[in-house]
């Protein structure tokens, strides 16, 4: 007897969400949730979580919501959010948690396009619902969540309050039998470059990806491993690309976790000490608020680990984390992807531990791909460069967990799907063991007479200068060369007068040009002292607008 062609799987076993679900609830029945509400600080175990699950499961079914309707979140990082989390898809609905940083008509764009049936919103954004609720046609009632009492309407929609609600409920809902293929979450790109674009992530997807990133973060690593005696907090917000994951990969691994609500420097830090969080993840903005906070050296940060995404990290700003004890590294991942592709923690075979000289040449990589994902640097004919860490191309993906579609989006999908592999539009150099380092996003390499300069490489040097909080380099049109570099940065208190463009370019010179780190004609043209500089709704330095707003500035003074 010969061996079929394709293995069948039996009926009635499908890999969904109540998989780490029920794990949790049998393994780690305990396991501490603290959350941060208006009225202060509280916590309670999984056990009691899961009855709160089960009841939103209850109550959202008795309001009409069926296979594959779409839920709708507007929420900081709560414990209503993480109920949200579960109970969503685990009945058969989709979750969408929604930017709450997009601009209004965004927002109704994005619930629009996705037909949003009922909304979950904090009461901070009742205002917001009555501006987008009208322009939402499918929109049907409204769950109002950190408030005491709630309008029997919001913008003419029946609303509920959230504890009402589930108060209501017996508990014990019957999950029913899904089919792992099903959509059970989706989001939305931020929209820097156009519309936001959906993506949606079947059952599947978002199970392997927690399991991937859970033996990542618990294997790879000499001195750092992930284990139901961690401690985390959820900086990431909650609305982006499911908190990067991290709320379904604490939970299959039994960790502690802490919700703050909203993201304020002065109660991250007393969270951080309070609760003994020894993980976070978050933009290098957080980072940055985290360790310049006035009272930021009240705090011990030694035992935090610091996992950077959304932009490069640059080496300045993780050296003043590693002076206050913390370990830091990089991780790297896209809306599409659900998000996490690679983590930059050095391997035990790399011998490189958090406190070797070298650590940092292989912790801020954009690093190495986790289980199961497949990548490769490639030319435009799709050829995979070589890895010698010097030639430039695009990264291309394949996944269990990336999106099969941009939704409702035919012409983006095919764009991106070339080849059968999911192109990035990230530019990066691969390494002989594997590793990769973005060195720029294709719209931001600055194209100087027919030659490229990363604009991450140039900021991660600009930033080791001691008068240097933040800085942003963007191509300025150049009557020449077509473009040139200009570097725009804001200056650590006291050092405003201090940041020139012949200061900038003789500490490059003497740090980075002499040692053959960058070559002399990457040097920026112009140097700018800025305040502040423009931030996405995801926290990222917005270089579109800064392109828009000093693109011209070399021509204008040339001309």
């Amino acid at each position: 007897m010969s061996l079929p062609e394709k293995v069948q799987v039996r009926p009635g076993y499908e890999v969904t969400l109540d998989m780490i679900y029920k794990r949790a609830l049998a393994l780690f029945p305990d396991m501490e949730i603290v959350y941060r509400t208006k009225k202060g600080v509280d916590r309670y175990t999984f056990t009691r979580a899961a009855e709160r699950i089960e009841k939103l499961a209850s109550a959202l079914a008795k309001l009409g919501v069926g296979k594959l309707d779409r839920v709708a979140t507007l929420d900081w990082n709560t414990h209503w959010h993480y109920e949200a989390y579960f109970a969503v898809p685990m009945m058969g609905a989709v979750l969408h948690p929604i930017n709450i940083r997009l601009a209004p008509a965004e927002i109704a764009y994005v619930m629009s396009q996705a037909e949003d049936k009922v909304l979950i919103t904090n009461a901070d954004f009742i205002k917001l619902v009555e501006v987008i609720a009208p322009k939402v046609p499918s929109l049907e009632k409204v769950i109002v969540v950190d408030t005491d009492s709630v309008p029997e309407k919001i913008a003419g929609l029946p609303a509920y309050h959230y504890e009402d609600l589930i108060k209501e409920e017996a508990g014990g809902f019957e999950w029913p039998q899904l089919s792992e293929d099903q959509p059970a979450a989706m989001g939305y790109t931020s929209g820097t470059t156009g519309l936001p674009k959906g993506a949606y992530h079947s059952h599947k997807a978002i199970v392997l990806h927690a399991m991937s990133g859970a033996l990542h973060l618990a294997t790879i690593s000499k001195d750092f491993r992930l284990s139901s005696m961690n401690t985390i907090l959820h900086i990431v917000p909650m609305f982006h690309v499911y908190s990067w994951g991290l709320p379904y990969i604490a939970t299959l691994l039994g960790m502690k976790q802490v919700y703050p609500n909203k993201l304020e420097p002065e109660v991250l830090l007393e969270l951080i000490e309070k609760e003994k969080v020894d993980f976070t993840a978050g933009v290098p903005t957080i980072l940055y608020m985290l360790l310049s906070h006035p009272d930021s050296q009240k705090y011990d940060l030694s035992r935090l680990t610091f996992v950077n995404g959304g932009s490069a990290l640059p080496r300045g700003l993780a050296e003043l984390a590693k002076k206050r004890g913390m370990r830091v590294f990089v991780g790297y991942g896209m809306t599409e992807t659900a998000p996490i592709l690679t983590l930059a923690s050095p391997p035990a075979k790399t011998g490189v531990t958090a406190d070797s000289p070298e650590y940092f040449d292989y912790a801020l990589r954009t690093g190495w791909p986790i289980p199961l994902v497949d990548l490769q640097v490639v030319d435009p004919e799709m050829k995979p460069v070589p890895k010698d860490g010097k030639t430039m191309g695009e990264i291309v993906v394949r996944a269990p967990w990336i999106t099969p579609e941009y939704y409702k989006n035919p012409e983006k999908t095919e764009a991106a799907w070339r080849g059968g592999w999911f192109h990035t539009g990230d530019i990066a150099v691969w390494y002989p063991d594997g590793s990769i380092v973005i060195v720029d996003r294709d719209k931001d390499v600055i194209k100087s007479g027919g030659e490229w300069i990363s604009s991450v490489r140039l900021e991660d040097a600009i930033s080791r200068h001691e008068c240097v909080a933040q800085v942003a380099v963007i191509a300025a049109k150049h009557p020449k060369w077509q473009e040139r570099p200009i570097a725009l940065i804001v200056p650590k208190p006291g050092c405003e007068d201090k940041i020139t463009t012949d200061e900038i370019n003789s500490f490059l010179m003497k740090n980075f040009v002499e040692t053959g780190k960058i070559p002399k004609w990457w040097l920026p043209d112009k140097v700018l002292v800025v305040e502040d500089l423009p931030k996405t709704s995801v926290g990222k330095i917005n270089k579109r607008a800064l392109r828009e707003k000093y693109s011209n500035i070399l021509l204008e003074e040339s001309g």
